[in-house]
């Protein structure tokens, strides 16, 4: 059973295309663990605070509601009640005690993933940055979804995939940047090479015991949660090609990606990232072969862009540098929030007008600030108009002259 405090709950968490689904699908092998492919529900609830476009409309409403009226508490206690719901939910009749609950773009959401949670132990799947982004072309060039990396790192227009490949991976760089109880570093390179060394040392840290063969994920050991595992038809399209890890996908990224694309990625990122992650080796590498010294800071420029595009496009906003918390947090149970208000009923309820009225003078200066805008549109417009005018006046002689001549001539 997993409690108010996450203990039995697994976040796997990395950038998209780190190799989550391999490392789930190994999990999911052992008698003891439930993984789906991914669930991404926990930042369906994070975003009811936020202001997305629904059919009904109400928008101004629903985020009145719940940024104004519903306390910050009371909203994390219903979205942890909910999580528990489904988590254990999906424990029954599984057989299994943990959940893991890989979702690569959970970056979007730490602090909330901390708040909600704060015992769920945590799980970072390291790969080379170049693998992700030769993983990331080889799946998404040949799609609908198109993948060209020329065109779209400093494209101005929000796109995910570059979101991914920037603040993304910084944002759980700086999240497990110290070491913490609760979370396990995992080595995309050294699961694939020796997995079931790997496994072993990832159950000793999920409090289980190791069982044999478990990385031959083709040979499953509980065929139904192994067809609810695939059923869900997301995570890596080439899985299944294999039944068991391989090597293929370490150096491919030389033969996948152009030099311009490596270089490219490798002054956005810096080579300082590299470092730290323990990439010095392919960074040489990708460096002799591009014949360009990185330098150690990444492109600060455009990792702030791609964090204001998520911002607005969202309504997220980060902290700087988020690190994993280290203190548990104290979670109230239900009735304990539902005493605690009706303690100091008053103070509550002027609490919770001040935040609507906030809200409300917060959406005026907004709405002031897209009228001015609006009308400074019109005005540089208008402005434009007149200083036409005098050369329209001008284009309008010379045609009644033209005229006139050639209705005197002979």
């Amino acid at each position: 059973m997993i409690d108010a405090q996450g203990n039995n709950l697994i976040f796997l968490l990395c950038a998209p295309r780190s190799g989550s689904s391999l490392a789930t699908v190994m999990l999911q092998n052992h008698s003891k663990v439930f993984a789906t492919q991914e669930m991404w529900y926990l930042m369906s609830l994070y975003d009811l605070k936020n202001n997305p476009l629904r059919p009904y409309g109400g928008m101004g409403i629903i985020k009145q509601f719940y940024n104004a009226i519903v306390p910050n508490e009371v909203f994390e206690q219903a979205c942890r009640s909910f999580s528990l719901q489904i988590y254990n939910g999906l424990l029954q009749g599984s057989g299994a005690d943990l959940v893991v609950d890989k979702s690569p773009r959970y970056y979007y959401i730490l602090e909330f993933l901390d708040k909600l949670f704060p015992q769920s132990k945590r799980i970072w799947l390291i790969r080379n940055p170049f693998s992700i982004l030769s993983s990331y072309k080889k799946v998404y060039a040949d799609s609908h979804e198109g993948f060209n990396l020329a065109d779209e790192l400093y494209n101005p227009q929000f796109n995910i995939k570059m979101t991914d490949l920037t603040a993304g991976m910084f944002r759980y760089y700086d999240y497990f940047s110290e070491s913490h109880p609760l979370a396990y570093r995992l080595f995309y390179e050294q699961m694939v090479s020796k997995p079931e060394e790997e496994m072993h040392k990832l159950c000793t840290f999920l409090g289980i015991s190791y069982e044999q063969g478990i990385e031959k994920y083709g040979n499953p050991v509980n065929s139904v949660k192994s067809d609810m595992f695939y059923s869900m038809g997301v995570g890596d399209p080439l899985l299944a090609n294999h039944t068991e890890p391989h090597l293929n996908s370490i150096h491919n990224w030389k033969e996948v990606l152009q030099k311009n694309e490596v270089e490219m990625y490798g002054r956005v990122l810096g080579a300082r990232l590299f470092h730290q992650l323990g990439y010095s080796e392919q960074l040489a590498e990708a460096e002799k072969w591009v014949g360009v010294k990185f330098d150690d800071e990444p492109d600060q420029e455009l990792l702030q862009l791609r964090t204001t595009q998520l911002a607005e496009v969202t309504g997220c906003k980060w902290q700087a540098k988020y690190r994993m918390q280290s203190e548990k947090a104290g979670i109230q149970t239900e009735p304990d929030v539902i005493h605690n208000a009706s303690v100091d009923s008053q103070v509550f309820q002027l609490q919770t007008t001040l935040r609507a009225l906030e809200m409300r003078l917060e959406n005026s200066y907004l709405e002031q600030k897209r009228l001015r805008k609006q009308l400074d549109t019109i005005r540089n417009k208008v402005n434009l108009v007149k200083s036409l005018i005098p050369f329209g006046h001008r284009i309008t002689h010379w045609a009644s002259d033209h005229l006139i001549h050639r209705r005197r001539k002979p």
